[in-house]
């Protein structure tokens, strides 16, 4: 037992009053004279024993009346369980990101999670709030009930690593206890492992009770004909048993198509056709899981022409005058000593093909282009030197030319999963005429082939590149050399490494993704760029190169839509963004992490264990009431004992 106030311990020498009274009696008694003595004298042994009985009752109710008064004034308490811990500071992470739409038991995940902290945080509980965006910092309820309720989910995906992070860099003087309350989509080892063992924090998990959910995952365009657009909408389905889907598409808010779609594989496409002129607008579907994955927004900008140009002797360059028709693209070739380096910046792609030196101006011009958005494709020749090569692709990537080898060889792997052939085949082709080369170069790449040799070596390969296509062949493509102009792979390989992909396609960005967007426009020095939606608008960081200026979105905008580019109130272009869909799978609830941690069903169970592990427990009271009953035992005593 402990004392709040053990000085006043110190009064216990007051016992020592009521005994000295009852000692010393200060009365003194007077003598009377009776006639009838023996009479008086028996009943004055009688008074004397009842009166010594009462004056030892007495002076125990008041030697414990007073005990119990001063201990109560020292206000004694047994410590807490957990008393060291009593001044921790309070943070609450809480996951809103898109998941948490979610059905539970009583509603959607995170509205419920909010409306439990708003009936069950104590008023008067100091604490920090930290959503996947917003922080507050030593905050109460009261103060942050008008944030909570306005709580929006957030496009930015629950990362407990990096929210852990500024909780840990918040310096304070005090232990931090953290709540965090998320239902584990995604959650792993990496998020929990370095959160310090002595602030073990406390998991809620709420459990969502319908786990079924379809995804639109992208759109693109599966096919061009002479007036029309062939659009593919690829989904995902998570779970089992799913009802008919319906799926709509619209342009400019206005309905265009609608169909059904009877999801029988976990994986679905759908095609749409459309007429082949500008679009924007979105394709949704309806179903009963996450909503913020049922719409899709995209646009396609006017057919414009491709600007491509081959820099090598004409003669080896007459295969491409086929591919790149006048129909859409302007195709031009030069040698390069007829070269304008003045018309490269124009250009959406140039094609180095089999130039045996790459001289350094070009080389410089070239660095720029592709750092403004422009696709490169190299194609190199027989005599092409080694050093010259590997230098130049130095400014790129790690793509390194080696050895000549002078031996047949045939390609026969395709990557149909790269974004060079997205979309080009129905079916994965397996029996095909292999095209073949006499020579190549051994060339290492730490990207994913586009074409691969039988030997498993790479013909073609694509630098990974934010805001280019940089693609690399390792053989001349000659009449000569190969038979690869004659091949079917021909004509999709070079069609899509030529087309600017923001330009040309869909134009559907990803929210977060940082990636750069370049606009063709042309502005003055203070000239800016805004970026208008139906309900909000941003200033995008830019750049201005040439005849292009380079935006970078970062989180903006905070809602997927339909968007536009004004220059002041001149329209420039539509473009599109869209949610990440990382949060789409409701069966990615890995609750194994968090066993090593404390968890609780809900807030008001962690406030109560805290209180009650924490709370000294106070007796002081019961001396109260001990003094009290005292108190009426001593006026009984004086009453009724004679």
């Amino acid at each position: 037992m402990h004392f709040k106030h053990p000085e006043i311990l110190y009064f216990l020498f007051l016992l020592i009053v009521p005994i000295l009274v009852h000692l010393f009696q200060l009365r003194r008694f007077k003598t009377s004279y009776f006639t009838n003595v023996r009479f008086l004298k028996e009943l004055a042994v009688q008074t004397r024993k009842s009166s010594k009985i009462k004056k030892r009752l007495l002076l125990a109710t008041r030697l414990l009346l007073l005990t119990c008064a001063i201990i109560a004034f020292a206000q004694p308490f047994f410590e807490a369980k957990d008393s060291k811990n009593a001044s921790n500071e309070m943070y609450i992470i809480l996951d809103n990101s898109f998941s948490m739409q979610a059905k539970g038991k009583k509603g959607e995940l995170l509205k419920r999670a909010v409306q439990e902290l708003l009936e069950n945080t104590p008023e008067t509980a100091q604490f920090s709030l930290l959503t996947n965006t917003e922080n507050y910092w030593n905050t109460d309820i009261k103060s942050s009930k008008t944030a909570l309720q306005n709580l929006k989910y957030s496009a930015t995906p629950f990362e407990l690593s990096s929210i852990m992070a500024k909780v840990k860099a918040h310096k304070s003087a005090h232990k931090k206890d953290i709540v965090i309350i998320s239902d584990a989509v995604g959650l792993t080892e990496n998020d929990i492992k370095n959160i310090d063992s002595e602030e073990k924090p406390y998991f809620i998990i709420p459990e969502a009770e319908q786990k079924n959910n379809v995804s639109i995952d992208s759109v693109y365009i599966n096919q061009t004909l002479e007036n029309f657009y062939e659009i593919s909408v690829n989904l995902s389905g998570y779970g089992e048993d799913f009802k008919p889907i319906s799926t709509a598409l619209y342009n400019q808010n206005k309905l265009i198509a609608k169909t059904i779609i009877n999801f029988d594989a976990k994986k679905k496409k759908i095609n749409f056709t459309i007429p082949k002129e500008a679009f924007h607008g979105y394709v949704s579907i309806e179903d009963n899981g996450l909503t913020y994955d049922n719409k899709l927004f995209f646009s396609i900008s006017k057919n414009r022409k491709t600007n491509v140009i081959s820099i090598g002797e004409p003669e080896k360059s007459n295969f491409l005058s086929r591919i790149y028709t006048s129909a859409e693209f302007n195709y031009n070739n030069y040698s390069i000593s007829s070269l304008d380096y003045n018309s490269l910046e124009k250009q959406n792609t140039i094609i180095l093909n089999e130039l045996v030196e790459i001289p350094q101006a070009l080389q410089t011009t070239l660095k720029a282009f592709v750092s403004k958005g422009g696709n490169l494709v190299v194609i190199p020749s027989e005599k092409s030197s080694i050093s010259n090569l590997n230098s130049f692709l130095g400014n790129f990537g790690k793509v390194q030319f080696n050895t000549l080898k002078t031996e047949s060889k045939l390609i026969t792997k395709i990557n149909f999963d790269h974004p060079l052939f997205s979309g080009v085949f129905e079916n994965k082709i397996t029996n095909f005429q292999y095209p073949k080369t006499s020579s190549a170069f051994d060339i290492s790449s730490p990207y994913p082939a586009v074409l691969s040799y039988e030997d498993q070596s790479t013909f073609v390969t694509a630098i990974q590149n934010p805001t280019a296509g940089i693609t690399v062949f390792s053989a001349p493509i000659n009449a000569t050399n190969s038979n690869f102009q004659q091949s079917p792979l021909i004509v999709p390989l070079f069609y899509k490494m030529a087309q600017n992909n923001q330009k040309t396609g869909v134009n559907a960005l990803t929210i977060g993704n940082n990636q750069p967007y370049f606009v063709d426009v042309l502005l003055t020095k203070d000239a800016i760029l805004e970026v208008k939606g139906t309900e909000d608008s941003f200033i995008p960081i830019q750049q201005i190169l040439n005849n292009k200026v380079k935006l970078t979105f970062n989180d903006f905008p905070e809602t997927a839509g339909n968007y536009s580019i004004f220059d002041k109130k001149e329209w420039v272009e539509n473009l599109s963004f869209n949610y990440k869909r990382t949060e789409s799978d409701l069966s990615q609830v890995n609750t194994n992490v968090v066993s090593d941690f404390k968890t609780a069903d809900t807030i008001s169970t962690i406030f109560n264990t805290l209180q009650t592990e924490r709370t000294d427990s106070q007796i002081w009271k019961w001396f109260v009431i001990f003094a009290l009953l005292f108190l009426a035992l001593e006026m009984a005593i004086i009453k009724f004992v004679k």
